[in-house]
């Protein structure tokens, strides 16, 4: 889970996440839609495959990428539990207390 929200943690990456949920894009295409070097949208997507949030597949010269929103939907869950949302909630408050 920290993998995916040190990905998430950027503006970049997020917005990444974003244009791939129209559907998959090419590392050109998505890199054409920020104003910075290669190598730094190359960085970005290394992080955003470590978190699994992204799916690379090769297809001639080009790199696609994917989004696994899976990945993101289970990650945002499990932090969302991880502070007791949805469970049963006190009614009074002597429940409270306890």
């Amino acid at each position: 889970m920290s993998q995916v929200f040190k990905a998430l943690s950027d503006p970049t990456r997020r917005r990444v996440l974003q244009l791939l949920r129209k559907g998959p894009l090419s590392a050109g295409e998505l890199s054409d839609q920020f104003d910075v070097s290669k190598p730094t949208m190359s960085a970005h997507f290394a992080v955003l495959r470590e978190a699994d949030l992204v799916h690379a597949e090769k297809a001639g010269k080009s790199v696609i990428y994917h989004l696994k929103l899976s990945v993101l939907e289970e990650a945002l869950l499990g932090f969302v539990h991880s502070f007791g949302v949805g469970e049963h909630a006190p009614t009074s408050k002597q429940e409270v207390a306890e």
